[in-house]
């Protein structure tokens, strides 16, 4: 909505001191870049983690030291925690599907297969929330592009794990766990959309709370499937804390003030950076080995998930009609 602004009867004084310049941020393109940095090293600091300690106690820092900067944040900017039962309840399940769960999948597959290999399967989730909206979302109607999209992510994916091969040399039970943690994103996602969209609530409160449940969660289960590490690896440790703070904290401030900046649209565009900075990483700083379907099949994967994400373009609306704006709260493409 606009109002109308009177101009003043009289000139307002002519200062004798030059107007101060606006305090800028950082540019957006160089905080997206960092966004892509950081959470494409994600993968490698969970391999690194999981050298000194287990997957769930990889998991249990990142989402304690993620929440302790999400909590200072919130201090800082006087942000309140969410009210209502049944907004607490939405977060608990959301924390258990974006967080609890797929984190811990990442940790644990992260054992038996490269750091690359799960920053690819961590690209499938747009193709993984396309299939699932056939079913779960009816107003979201799939165009032919999105559905070629779908195939052709999956044709990637085939192309990633080598199928002409019979899958030889390739850790089955671990990509599945990769592969269900991106589908859980989907899942968790669809969930957030249905039942948190208009909670009134900021999206720094909401994550706040969200990672701080999720935190709790693991709390619980971390104690009964592992025990007291015997010694702290400096470098795994370093990784862990580096992974929450970073990775699960810093980068989704700068993701949130980048949806606020350029909107959500070229802000999830950092989905498709983080395969290829994983990759990078894996193969430069861990000497993992690459073979040719690898990079040709997350290329087709990133294609794929880009079309999946592909809209009709709509005529512009007329001088007389209000432009609507999407309240959805915005998918953090976190690893």
């Amino acid at each position: 909505m606009t109002s109308a602004v009177r101009a003043p009867a009289t000139p307002p004084p002519v200062s004798a001191e030059p107007p101060r310049p606006a305090r800028r941020r950082l540019d957006w393109r160089i905080r997206f870049a960092i966004v892509s940095l950081i959470w494409g090293f994600s993968f490698l600091l969970i391999k690194v983690g999981t050298e000194g300690f287990a997957p769930f106690q990889v998991t249990f820092g990142r989402l304690f030291f993620g929440t302790a900067v999400l909590a200072a944040a919130m201090a800082v900017r006087r942000e309140r925690l969410p009210r209502g039962a049944r907004t607490w309840g939405h977060l608990t399940v959301a924390a258990l599907l974006l967080n609890a769960i797929p984190f811990s999948l990442f940790s644990y597959a992260e054992l038996t297969i490269p750091s690359t290999l799960a920053g690819i399967c961590n690209a499938t989730s747009p193709l993984w929330g396309m299939l699932l909206s056939l079913v779960a979302l009816s107003e979201d109607r799939p165009t032919r592009r999105r559905v070629a999209g779908l195939g052709l992510g999956f044709l990637g994916v085939l192309t990633v794990l080598g199928a002409w091969q019979g899958f030889s040399g390739l850790d089955v039970r671990g990509t599945a766990m990769a592969l269900l943690a991106s589908l859980f994103y989907a899942i968790g996602w669809i969930y957030v959309r249905r039942t948190l969209a208009d909670s009134g609530h900021s999206h720094l409160s909401l994550t706040g709370t969200q990672l701080g449940l999720a935190t709790v969660q693991l709390a619980v289960v971390t104690p009964l499937f592992t025990s007291v590490p015997e010694s702290f690896a400096v470098v795994p440790l370093l990784a862990v804390v580096a992974l929450g703070a970073l990775g699960t904290g810093l980068a989704l401030l700068l993701q949130y003030g980048l949806v606020e900046e350029i909107g959500p649209t070229t802000a999830q565009m950092v989905t498709y950076f983080i395969p290829v900075i994983a990759t990078a990483a894996g193969v430069t700083l861990l000497g993992e080995e690459l073979g040719w379907n690898t990079p040709v099949g997350a290329v087709i994967v990133l294609a794929g998930a880009a079309l999946t994400q592909s809209r009709p373009r709509r005529k512009p609306p007329r001088a007389a009609e209000p432009v609507a704006v999407a309240k959805d709260p915005v998918p953090a493409a976190q690893p």
